[in-house]
């Protein structure tokens, strides 16, 4: 006899795994989890991966991307734009060599049209590969390089490249506008912005 997912002794869906904000990738972690996808021949998982770092997609907008989204005139675009799922608002982003390099080697082995998806499901050829599945990938990636697959997931992607900048430049509106966020508050809160933040920009500023 199963078990209800509302019985008392089933095992809770997250037991063991810590739930909440999920932790930026560092430069070196993000360069290690390459090498690793590289040394393991895992394309499709190269292009995801470059992908996530360099667009600051949410995973739902990820895997539901498509060939002619991201390929124009044979070539990869270095900028592309996307309507989000969440807000139903238009993103722009810009897609580095190194992301342009592995996504267009991906291409080259998945073939395709400008209407399909960028990386299909294995069970139905013409769907997507679902966000669960990104989900697993991202553990797989993270623990492929040591790292404790409970502080990071699918956020820690989309976080990545917004946090580097905002440490580097202190500017919460680029970043804002790279996520794709309405309200500068949900940046605040994305990234962690606190006092210690304020008062480090605050004192790194002579007039």
């Amino acid at each position: 006899m199963g078990h209800s997912e509302y019985d008392p002794g089933a095992k809770a869906w997250n037991a063991g795994r810590k739930i909440g904000a999920k932790r930026a990738l560092k430069p070196q972690q993000v360069w290690a989890i390459r090498f690793w996808l590289d040394q393991n021949r895992r394309l499709r998982d190269r292009a995801t991966f470059d992908l996530a770092i360099d667009s600051k997609l949410r995973g739902c907008d990820i895997v539901k991307i498509k060939i002619g989204e991201l390929v124009s005139g044979g070539r990869v675009r270095s900028r592309a734009i996307v309507i989000q799922q969440k807000t139903g608002r238009p993103v722009q982003f810009e897609l580095l060599e190194t992301a342009r390099n592995s996504i267009f080697a991906w291409l080259e082995c998945r073939g395709g049209t400008l209407d399909d998806f960028v990386f299909p499901s294995r069970i139905d050829h013409a769907d997507h590969i679902s966000t669960r599945q990104y989900a697993r990938l991202v553990d797989e990636w993270v623990t492929g390089i040591g790292l404790r697959r409970e502080d990071y997931g699918t956020h820690s992607q989309r976080q990545t490249k917004a946090s580097i900048i905002y440490k580097q430049t202190g500017n919460l509106r680029a970043v804002q506008i790279l996520l794709g966020h309405t309200k500068i508050e949900s940046t605040v809160r994305y990234l962690g912005v606190d006092i210690e933040d304020a008062l480090h920009l605050a004192e790194s500023t002579e007039i």
